[in-house]
């Protein structure tokens, strides 16, 4: 494969969404000097090892050098479940936006039933069974931005310590060997469209830190 550039960004979303709630979030890393794609999938109807493989031949077929990943929720878990199946990946930065790293008690309540189930689709099963909390953590630099508004549908299915951002707590979103964890005054959705959360993607893909 031809290498035509250094480095590449690639955002992915989480559950129930698509590649164009990133719209905002992509337009912002490209203002501030990053070649960024939208990886979308099936988060509903595919599960999350097919999911994997879909997001792997996408990353194949990025001519950069480095490919640093970026997922709000599911797609933080998802970056991980790419790193558990196909640990040959190229070198770069993970951030994950309010992903569910120790599980969500939220999930959890709305599978309790059929229809809640259903709802949830197939990628989220492997999240309600405990999986990725037995994966080996991805030898990258993990950044870790949580959202500190209260405000999402978690607060309609359960009681949530707080801090949380509507949907996760603090303590969902953690991830042991990460670089860094920041929180960020938004909710768990409304960090797509935080200029503050963009900051901190981008110092922590320049540097591995997150600003203080």
């Amino acid at each position: 494969m031809k290498i035509v550039s250094k480095e590449s960004v690639v955002l992915i979303h989480g559950l129930w969404l698509s590649g164009w709630c990133l719209v905002l979030l992509a337009w912002r890393l490209r203002r501030a000097g990053f070649t960024v794609h939208i990886f979308s999938y099936a988060s509903v109807r595919s599960d999350l090892r097919a999911n994997a493989g879909h997001l792997q031949r996408y990353l194949t077929m990025l001519p950069a050098e480095e490919v640093h990943l970026v997922g709000h929720s599911l797609g933080g878990i998802l970056i991980r479940a790419l790193h558990h199946y196909y640990p040959q990946q190229r070198p770069g930065r993970i951030v994950t936006l309010a992903s569910p790293h120790q599980g969500s008690i939220a999930a959890q309540t709305l599978a309790r039933s059929a229809i809640g189930r259903r709802m949830l689709g197939r990628s989220v099963v492997p999240l309600l069974e405990g999986q990725p909390q037995g994966w080996p953590v991805p030898k990258r630099e993990i950044g870790i931005i949580r959202g500190s508004h209260a405000l999402g549908l978690g607060r309609l299915l359960t009681r949530l310590t707080i801090p949380n951002d509507g949907v996760l707590t603090e303590a969902e979103t953690e991830l042991a060997g990460a670089a860094g964890h920041v929180a960020v005054p938004a909710s768990h959705s409304g960090l797509l469209l935080s200029r503050e959360a963009v900051r901190q993607v981008s110092a922590f893909l320049r540097s591995g830190r997150f600003l203080q």
